[in-house]
Order: structure tokens, then C-alpha cells, then sequence
């Protein structure tokens, strides 16, 4: 009798077991605790403003950001994109669109590399817009293209132009040379019958 008592409490219990193990068998794993979400976004520009782009070189200064919550931590796994202007001082990037994307790293940083400019001289607007967990923010850094200084002057080149100066400053400090020397013998033109001769 006693023995019979012990088995059935044995198999109720048992059969608790599997009931519990069949019913928790079927909920997700608990995630680890999710950081909260940020309140908003702030775009801080780290390299690219104020750069000044040669056109003839074509290509522009790397233009980096980071992305950062409400607390100026930064975010990582946020979608920016880079946008360069359709018509006036404008460029590409490496794949020939105007356009580029990619999230932010560990630092909650982008770089947009290789922006090949085009001719045009003048204020360039990049635009850079950052998207994360349903929170939007956008800036604008500005460069400027410019033409080089030797294709401003027609094409000569910056040898050319020193040459031609130190050429002039010695034309001239050999003028002021000959003007103070009083020894040096100089030609005298007379009317009439032409004749060069010494100073009388």
C-alpha cells in the first residue's frame, strides 16, 4: 500500500513536470534588456566644412559625420545619406551618382569618400540627411570649387608666370643699376647728320 502511494505521488508529480515543460516549451527566449530608444538625432559635421575643392584636381576633401542621441552619445546603425547638388558647382561620387549611403559604425560615424567635383567654380551644398528608429534630422555642409590659379590666368602655368616676374624685377634692378652709375657711357642723338659718340 505504501509503495502504491509513493508511485502515484511519484507520477503526479512527473506528469506536473512535463505539463510545466510542455507549456514554457513554446515561449520565445527572454531578449536581453534593449537600450532606449533616443529622443532625437544631431548631426555633427567632423571634416568637410569650408573645404575648398580644385576643379582641375576634381577631387574634393573627405567629408565626415557623426550622429549622436539627445545626450551627444553616438549612434551606431544609423542610415545616412549624402546628397550632392543636380545642376551649378556639384560632383559625383565613386559609383557616378549624387548620391550616398551607409550607416553609422561603432563611433556612429560616416565617411563619403571620393567626390569627384565638377568644373563648375562656386559654392557647393552638400546635404545629409540621418534617419534612425523612426527619428529624421539633415544638415548642410558647404565647400567651394574653385578653378586653380593658372587656369584663372588663361592657361599659363605658375612656372611661366615666376619667370616672366623674375624677369621683369631684373630688367628693372638693372635699369635703377645703369641710372646710378654716372661713369657709364650713354648715346647721343643730334638732328641732322646721324653720329653716336661719346657725351660732350
Amino acid at each position: 500500500m505504501g509503495i502504491q502511494l509513493g508511485i502515484s505521488n511519484g507520477a503526479r508529480g512527473l506528469s506536473w513536470l512535463i505539463a510545466i515543460l510542455m507549456m514554457t516549451e513554446g515561449l520565445p527566449a527572454r531578449l536581453p534588456a534593449q537600450p532606449p530608444a533616443p529622443a532625437k538625432l544631431n548631426i555633427v559635421i567632423l571634416e568637410g566644412e569650408g573645404a575648398i575643392n580644385n576643379v582641375r584636381q576634381r577631387v574634393a576633401r573627405e567629408t565626415i559625420v557623426q550622429v549622436e542621441d539627445e545626450n551627444h552619445k553616438p549612434l551606431s546603425g544609423v542610415a545616412v545619406t549624402f546628397l550632392l547638388p543636380n545642376n551649378g558647382p556639384s560632383g559625383v561620387f565613386l559609383d557616378g551618382s549624387r548620391s550616398f549611403s551607409a550607416m553609422t559604425d561603432a563611433q556612429g560615424r560616416v565617411v563619403a569618400r571620393g567626390i569627384r567635383v565638377n568644373k563648375v567654380p562656386g559654392k557647393m551644398e552638400i546635404r545629409i540627411n540621418a534617419k534612425y528608429q523612426g527619428l529624421t534630422n539633415s544638415t548642410v555642409i558647404t565647400q567651394t570649387n574653385i578653378a586653380a590659379a593658372a587656369a584663372a590666368a588663361g592657361g599659363i602655368s605658375g612656372k611661366l608666370i615666376a619667370l616672366i616676374l623674375i624677369g621683369a624685377a631684373g630688367a628693372a634692378a638693372g635699369t635703377a643699376v645703369a641710372l646710378t652709375r654716372e661713369s657709364t657711357p650713354t648715346a647721343v642723338v643730334t638732328p641732322g647728320t646721324p653720329s653716336v659718340g661719346a657725351p660732350k
